[in-house]
C-alpha cells in the first residue's frame, strides 16, 4: 500500500475539523440558552466577546483551549461538555439476555462464589463491571474484602448477615447497599441456604 493510500486510511478516521467546530458550537449554544444567558450576557462573564461567542457558535471559527476554558468556567461546566457531540462512533456495549452470561467461580481459600459476568468495561479513566453472585451454605467461612472503587449491591433471593468495616447489618431480598470498597466488607453468615445478589463495581483508574 502506498504512502498516500497509508495517509488517507489515518485521516479518514478523524473527524473533519469543520464538523468538530460544528458540534462544539452547536453544544456552546444550547448549553448558554439552558442557563438563559444572552451571547452578551456570556461574554461579560467570561471576558469573551460576544462577536467571538457568535463566530465560535455559527461553527466560523476553532475556538483555542484557552477561550473554551473561558466558557465554561463562566457557565460552570466542565471542558468536556463542549465535546459532546463530537465523540467517536466507536463505543462498547454488553447486551446480556435472560439466562446467559459468562459462569465462572472464584474460590477464596475453602469458600466458594459462582459469578455470573454481565458486563466488563475497561476505559482509560474508569473500569466498571457488574455480577450475579450466588454464594450457598458452607462449612468455610465467607472471605472478607478490600478493594478500589465503589460498589453496590442489589439481594434478589435469600438474606445474610455483612460485615462493613466494623458495622454489621441484615441483607434480604430486595435491599440494596452501596459501599466505599476501600473499608472492609463480606457475608458474615448466611441465614438462608442460598444468597443471591447483583454487584456493581465502579473504579476510576488512575
Amino acid at each position: 500500500m502506498s504512502d498516500d493510500n497509508q495517509s488517507q486510511i489515518r485521516q479518514s478516521s478523524l473527524p473533519a475539523s469543520e464538523d468538530v467546530d460544528s458540534a462544539i458550537g452547536s453544544a456552546l449554544r444550547s448549553l448558554r440558552e439552558a442557563q438563559s444567558l444572552t451571547a452578551r450576557q456570556l461574554a461579560e462573564q467570561s471576558g469573551i466577546s460576544a462577536a467571538m461567542i457568535s463566530r465560535i457558535e455559527n461553527a466560523q471559527v476553532s475556538p483555542s483551549i484557552a477561550t473554551m476554558t473561558a466558557l465554561t468556567n463562566a457557565l460552570d461546566i466542565p471542558l468536556v461538555s463542549l465535546f459532546r457531540e463530537t465523540s467517536s462512533e466507536r463505543a462498547d456495549f454488553t447486551h446480556v439476555r435472560q439466562g446467559e452470561g459468562i459462569v465462572s467461580t472464584r474460590l477464596v481459600g475453602d469458600h466458594i462464589h459462582h459469578y455470573v459476568n454481565l458486563a466488563l468495561h475497561r476505559r482509560r479513566d474508569m473500569n466498571f463491571e457488574a455480577h450475579l453472585i450466588t454464594v450457598t451454605q458452607q462449612s468455610a467461612a465467607p472471605p472478607s474484602y478490600v478493594e478500589h472503587g465503589v460498589i453496590f449491591m442489589h439481594v434478589l433471593k435469600g438474606s445474610a448477615r455483612y460485615n462493613y468495616g466494623k458495622q454489621q447489618m441484615v441483607l434480604e431480598a430486595g435491599d440494596s447497599l452501596s459501599i466505599d470498597a476501600e473499608l472492609s466488607h463480606g457475608i458474615n453468615e448466611l441465614l438462608t441456604d442460598e444468597f443471591v445478589f447483583l454487584s456493581v463495581q465502579a473504579e476510576c483508574r488512575r
